[in-house]
């Protein structure tokens, strides 16, 4: 049996209502949600003494709307987390927002730029203002959503990365970081975007091939000429080197001379540098160290000078021809200059090749020299690879590991300075005598006349790789933190690893002693459409989930979402499997309402297995290895597969086996229909409590109905009790043996489902015995009456079934079935005799073979008899 043991206190009698005949979602979800927020369900105790269970929300954009992919992850951390609260764990799941910097900044911007003004007309404090005025307005749709999703976070413990305990615990790990020397300023190559007018971190800069130009072009005079090309012919202004390899004897020569730089009045040397392929090209490349990063590196080895030849806005700076032209117009410029020169000696177009975009504009970045703040990386990312290594952590699946290492194992410097006004702003002072003092949370800033802030804010990422410890209360040692600190799972795309994962494990391990923020990273795919295609609100196929919501309710397309969640693997979604899922939900509708309309109940203990019948015997058996198999898979992060079990045991052994096997049970009434009814409401429980993680809204409505219990939110988790009975299971496998052929064969002869049909069945001493009024009640089988003929016999599973067809069955149709299961077992016939007639083969094949052979041939000799009666018996027609 089921262990009642954990079961909710208030089961006993009661009197069950009655359920509308329809489930109708749009009147139950949004009601039934707000009752479980406005008694406390989803709030989590620190205080309490169960166990705790913590997963924090990836943080949505404050600009941000719920998409299929949040509406997928979420689904995913609602069931982790309802489940371990109905197990009996004291479940955190904390919500919250990310304040987007750049993101956020540009909605406000375009907000000014239709008042026709600037962020630089209202100044900073005036913008700052702006934005929070706009937070306050539009931000956080999202939150909204996630209610109608059937969230269970803990609303009490809402954080937002800009509120004051957030910003306390950035300031504090700044200091932290700052102290330690692994925050450093420093004149670097970084990315830049000339639209959002700040730096940008490496994984905020999305490469993609685009059409440029390679354009081959000669530096210098005579014999001292060089042939150098590029792809950014404009960089060629801030050129102070030509760089070759010091092996190359094409331009030994050369090396430690100065060369004319066309279109200046500028010479330039000739270096000699090992970082110079000698294979590539022709061997020789231009050295712009103010703008690229490879370059950067050959001028500080050789002691270069760095010329920054454009402003903020990619426009030319160098006095001459070209300056106050944009990048792309000096490019086409210089290029015509140089043509009329004659320097240009080959042009490439179009030149397919790689270049950065701004993650959030698009915007071409270009590489620039500037003075930013840094982290040193290396003994953070460190620590972050050793924690998986050593198995502090893992990651599910276990493949997605090499993602992790190569991210980790290779992180250069992370530039965490922003030329942003939304965000938190760097806690560094300058005073006018060249001083530079860090501030932490409980410092004293410098006052005085010269004393100013550092202007930049921090890169967004900065203050959201604090999250799991950010938002229980560090740097204090809140209860908050003791209890639910580490997290134990952080569920999330792989396509996040290298933007928030390892930041958090650096950010954690480092400001929590070497514990790590979480036990386990599950990391999921994307969302897609039912083609496979990556949804995008550029193309037709982009899905709001509200819209499907609207249309099919919220579990359906929970269920559908989860049904899809393979570990790692990007999820496939289309309209019609929302349908289907409705179709789900409708089904356990009805069948439930029906079960309680006869005479399911959760009142009083199960009756002893001696009582039951071996359909409940095994159907209770099928109960408890489904319990355990769900077990499992959630342990396992198998999304898809507990999904895919429930389904199958609620439609198919539930619904269309149990109840089906059940109903000459319950129409007859008496101890059977008792016992029946009592077993029937214990796999409606628990398969309900099974099912509500993921399913919540209508599991919930109809467990309430069945149990009087107060909510499934905290009822408890089934528990497997060990009870199988394999002989119950086999001999109901016999039954839908039986059912499952004589459906067949109804179906061939294009029988209606309901059509009923006079039949005597031969079970003899078989297990199908005492089942006789089930499979009549199933098959629409009428008992054999005065002038019964058999018309079609159907042997299966050691009994018969003899159906008379006339006037029903097409004569035609099963002539021709029965001819070709004829021809079939002859064949089987021929090929048994010739192997058995081979001498040869009998000598040498070992005795279990041969007899094995006599068997297939006596079996077929026996079918060929029973079909050759069979068509003898059939109508003439």
């Amino acid at each position: 049996m089921t262990d009642n043991s954990q079961q909710s206190p208030d089961r006993g009698p009661h009197s069950t209502p009655e359920l509308p005949t329809t489930y109708a979602p749009a009147e139950v979800e949004g009601a039934l949600y707000e009752r479980w927020v406005e008694r406390g369900y989803f709030e989590a105790d620190a205080k309490s003494e169960r166990p705790p269970y913590t997963i924090v929300i990836p943080p949505p954009n404050v600009t941000g709307s719920l998409h299929l992919g949040h509406a997928f992850q979420h689904t995913l951390m609602d069931a982790l987390t309802r489940r371990k609260r109905m197990q009996g764990y004291e479940s955190l799941w904390l919500p919250g927002m990310d304040h987007a910097g750049i993101a956020t900044q540009n909605k406000v911007e375009q907000q000014l730029a239709e008042e026709g003004k600037s962020r630089h007309d209202i100044g900073r404090e005036a913008f700052v203002e702006r934005v929070w005025q706009w937070k306050e307005e539009y931000g956080g749709r999202i939150l909204g959503q996630m209610r109608r999703l059937g969230d269970g976070v803990d609303w009490s413990r809402e954080r937002f990365t800009m509120d004051e305990g957030l910003s306390r615990a950035v300031r504090a790990i700044f200091k932290k970081l700052y102290d330690d020397g692994l925050i450093y300023r420093a004149e670097r190559i970084i990315n830049w975007c000339p639209r959002c007018m700040t730096a940008l971190s490496d994984i905020e800069v999305d490469y993609q091939d685009d059409d440029g130009e390679l354009v081959s072009l000669k530096y210098g005079e005579g014999e001292d000429t060089v042939v150098v090309a590029t792809t950014r012919v404009e960089t060629m202004l801030g050129d102070t080197a030509v760089a070759v390899h010091p092996d190359d004897a094409r331009y030994a020569h050369l090396v430690g001379k100065r060369i004319k730089l066309p279109l200046t009045d500028r010479t330039i040397p000739v270096v000699a540098d090992t970082h110079v392929d000698p294979e590539f090209g022709t061997g020789a490349v231009k050295v712009t160290p103010a703008h690229d990063p490879n370059d950067f590196a050959i001028g500080q080895r050789h002691g270069l000078e760095s010329l920054t030849i454009m402003d903020e806005r990619a426009v030319i700076t160098i006095p001459g021809p070209f300056q106050g032209l944009d990048r792309f117009e000096a490019r086409s410029a210089i290029v015509e200059a140089l043509r009329e020169q004659g320097r240009i000696v080959a042009e490439k177009r179009p030149y397919v090749h790689s270049v950065g975009h701004c993650s959030r504009c698009k915007t071409t970045v270009e590489p620039r020299l500037s003075l930013q703040w840094w982290v040193k990386v290396e003994p953070l990312a460190k620590a972050a690879g050793d924690a998986v290594r050593d198995g502090r952590v893992t990651i599910h699946p276990k493949e997605m590991e090499k993602r992790y290492f190569d991210w980790v194992d290779n992180m250069h410097d992370w530039c965490i300075s922003r030329q942003l006004w939304w965000g938190h702003r760097i806690p560094v002072w300058y005073g006018p005598n060249g001083e530079q003092i860090c501030v932490g949370p409980d410092e004293e800033v410098p006052e005085g006349e010269g004393w100013t802030q550092d202007a930049d804010v921090l890169d967004t990422w900065f203050s959201s790789g604090l999250w799991p410890f950010s938002t229980l209360g560090w740097p204090e040692r809140t209860p908050d933190l003791e209890k639910f600190y580490p997290t134990d799972v952080l569920l999330t795309g792989h396509d996040i690893i290298f933007f928030w994962v390892a930041r958090m494990m650096m950010f954690g391990l480092y400001a929590m002693d070497g514990v790590a923020p979480f036990h386990t990273i599950a990391l999921t795919g994307l969302v897609r459409d039912e083609f496979g295609k990556k949804m995008s609100k550029s193309n037709p196929n982009s899905v709001d989930p509200l819209d499907w919501m609207d249309a099919y309710g919220s579990d359906a397309v929970r269920f559908t979402l989860a049904t899809g969640a393979n570990p790692g693997a990007d999820v496939p979604i289309g309209e019609d499997w929302v349908k289907a899922s409705r179709n789900f939900a409708n089904k356990i509708w009805n069948a439930t309402r029906f079960a309680l309309m006869n005479g399911a109940t959760v009142d009083g203990p199960l009756p002893a297995p001696a009582e039951m019948s071996a359909t409940d015997r095994w159907i209770l058996s099928r109960l408890n290895a489904v319990v355990a198999e769900v077990d499992a898979f959630y342990e396992d992060y198998q999304f898809a597969k507990l999904s895919d079990a429930l389904y199958h045991f609620a439609w198919d052994e539930v619904f269309d086996w149990y109840v089906e096997l059940s109903k000459t049970v319950f129409f007859a009434g008496g101890d059977g229909a008792r016992v029946s009814g009592r077993v029937l409401g214990e796999v409606l429980d628990v398969m309900l409590r099974l099912l509500h993680p993921v399913v919540p809204f209508v599991t919930e409505t109809l467990w309430t109905t069945l149990t009087g219990g107060e909510s499934l939110v905290i009822a408890d988790w089934p528990r497997d009790s060990g009870f199988r009975d394999a002989a119950a299971e086999a001999e109901i496998a016999e039954v839908q043996r039986v059912v499952t052929e004589v459906r067949r064969f109804r179906s061939d002869q294009g029988l209606q489902p309901g059509q009923k049909v006079p039949a005597v069945l031969t079970l003899g001493e078989t297990l199908l015995a005492p089942h006789e009024d089930a499979i009549r009640q199933v098959l629409r089988l009428q008992p054999a009456g005065e002038g019964f003929h058999a018309t079609a016999t159907l042997p299966v599973a050691g009994a018969t079934v003899a159906l008379d067809l006339s006037g029903t069955i097409d004569v035609a149709a099963e002539r021709k079935r029965l001819t070709k299961d004829l021809g079939l077992a002859e064949k089987e016939k021929a090929d048994a005799e010739k192997k058995l007639g081979n001498e040869a083969f009998l000598g040498k094949a070992p005795e279990p073979v041969v007899a094995k052979i006599r068997t297939r041939l006596a079996t077929a000799e026996a079918d060929i008899a029973r079909i050759t009666a069979q068509i003898a018996a059939l109508p003439a027609g």
